[in-house]
Parts: C-alpha cells; sequence; structure tokens
C-alpha cells in the first residue's frame, strides 16, 4: 500500500511531504525518508532537502517488514583490544530505552564484531543523543570502561553544531549550572540547589543566512549540555524541537575526541567530519 503524488511547484521533498500527507507526524515523514520509502520518478530519494521539479512522481510506501529489519553497518573509525570507536549516524541511539523495539548503536556494534564461535562484550564509555551524529566509543570490559572513565576530566570534546543566528561576540564561554526536569525531560539553565556546574567554550566558523555553524568544546560533559547552553545564549540549535524549533535534523555533530588511554598513557584523538546533511543547513 503506497501513496503517490505529482508535484505541482518545484520545492524541497520534506516540505512538500509535509503538505501532502495530512494526519502524518513529522518524525513518521522522517522515518520513511530514512528507511528509504520515498520515492521519486521511480528512484528512493532519503535527502530530506531534494530539490523537487514540477511534474516529477511521488510515492510514499509502507514501511515493510524487511525494510525495517534491513542490516546495518556501523563505520568503525578505530579498534584495538580495548576500545572499539565509531561514527555513529544521527537517528540511532548509543545504548538501548525503555523502548526495547528500537535499534541502537550499542547492540548493532555488537552484533557486527560477533562471530557465531565469539561473542563481543561492550560497554558504553559515553553516549551521544539519538540526533547527534559523530565519535561515540565503546570498551570490550567493564574495566576498561572504568578506567577511561576515571580520566574523562582530561578528555577533549569538540563538537560542530549549526546554530540560529549569530553570536556576537564571535567566541566566549558559557558557565551556567544545569538540571534536569524529569518531568519535561529538559536542562533547565541557571543557579539552583540541584544544578550541576557546566561550562561550554564556543567559536563561529562561519554565517550563512542568519544561520552559523559554530565549533563548541565541553569543559564538562553534562547531558544536553551544548543544546541547554546554546538555547540559552539566544542560538538554539536548528532541528531541536526541545529547545529551538524542530527540522529536517538536528544541526550537532560530535567532531572530535581526545582521551590519554589507561595502561599506557598515550593520547588517542578520534576524529570524523560532520555529513553533507550538517552543512545542507547552511543554505
Amino acid at each position: 500500500m503506497s501513496d503517490r503524488f505529482r508535484v505541482q511547484q518545484s520545492c524541497d521533498l520534506l516540505p512538500f511531504l509535509n503538505a501532502q500527507l495530512k494526519g502524518w507526524t513529522r518524525n513518521n515523514i522522517k522515518l520513511r525518508l530514512k528507511k528509504g520509502c520515498v520515492i521519486v520518478n521511480g528512484q528512493p530519494v532519503m535527502q530530506h532537502n531534494h530539490e523537487l521539479k514540477i511534474g516529477d512522481d511521488i510515492e510514499v510506501r509502507a514501511a515493510g517488514k524487511n525494510m525495517q529489519r534491513k542490516t546495518v553497518r556501523l563505520e568503525i573509525l578505530y579498534s584495538d583490544r580495548d576500545l572499539v570507536v565509531i561514527n555513529k549516524p544521527a537517528g540511532l541511539l548509543s545504548v538501548a530505552t525503555a523502548d526495547e523495539k528500537k535499534q541502537h548503536a550499542l547492540a548493532i556494534l555488537r552484533q557486527q564484531l560477533s562471530s557465531p564461535k565469539r561473542s563481543i562484550d561492550l560497554w558504553p564509555v559515553h553516549r551521544l543523543d539519538r540526533d547527534t551524529s559523530g565519535v561515540l566509543m565503546f570498551a570490550t570490559s567493564r574495566e576498561m570502561r572504568e578506567a577511561v572513565n576515571e580520566g574523562w576530566a582530561g578528555a577533549e570534546k569538540t563538537y560542530l553544531a549549526v546554530i540560529e543566528g549569530c553570536p556576537d561576540p564571535s567566541k566566549g564561554s558559557i558557565h551556567q549550572p544545569l538540571r534536569m526536569d524529569a518531568e519535561k525531560y529538559q536542562m533547565i539553565v541557571g543557579p539552583h540547589a540541584d544544578a550541576k556546574n557546566a561550562i561550554t567554550h564556543f567559536k563561529n566558523l562561519r554565517t550563512v543566512n542568519d544561520r552559523t555553524l559554530v565549533e563548541v568544546r565541553l569543559e564538562t560533559g553534562r547531558q544536553h549540555q551544548i543544546r541547554a547552553h546554546m538555547a540559552w545564549l539566544g542560538h538554539p540549535v536548528i532541528g531541536d524541537p526541545r529547545y529551538g524549533t524542530d527540522g529536517p535534523r538536528m544541526g550537532l555533530h560530535a567532531l572530535r575526541l581526545s582521551i590519554t588511554r589507561p595502561k599506557s598513557g598515550k593520547r588517542l584523538t578520534f576524529e570524523t567530519p560532520a555529513p553533507v546533511e550538517i552543512l545542507d543547513l547552511l543554505r
């Protein structure tokens, strides 16, 4: 079963689908895009900003079981006997949540590295929000995870973010404590008895169409720290419905992670460039 449409006016794919698929949530539409269920002129298209022309034929297919269970392989940036580092795509959970049906990086990577004769155990060293892409690290033993976490204060964590507007001055630091509102599942910025210290450093890289690409370095690593701090500054991350405005994807990418390796003391740095979808947000 599928829905079919003919394009009457040139536009991007996602706005077209939002207008045509009455009653559908944005998340459901984006999920169909990610699963390759949107067909343009006979070809699957997953880019939300794909340009449509007058006369294009659009088909939105049902997400069949074969699509939902498609094998996913993760890009491995680094691996040794103790550590595995991947490039996590946006839209994928880092670890399991209460909804056990959703795929997550931990299970996919464990299956990807295991063989019929040898099962691989993995422990998450840290986490990324579901809609944040980039460098994500796992340990192959609980002991290694704890050893890395003991030195986590010395880790350097650098992100790229596309934000609304242009901060002035062009670089600075945000020293604002954070606390989680459990009911709203949202970080509250400002002094409070339950708030924890949080420090974010940012630097403007490029501004286009009142959107700015910034490099962000975390001195602390609180949940939602970049998203909450940039929104507090008046420049929320693009595509972040919790702290700003919803969009086709959230403009946040874990660019680089640098740690001191336990035992050897060697400094390790892992980096993966931002996907083109991040830079497309500046258009």
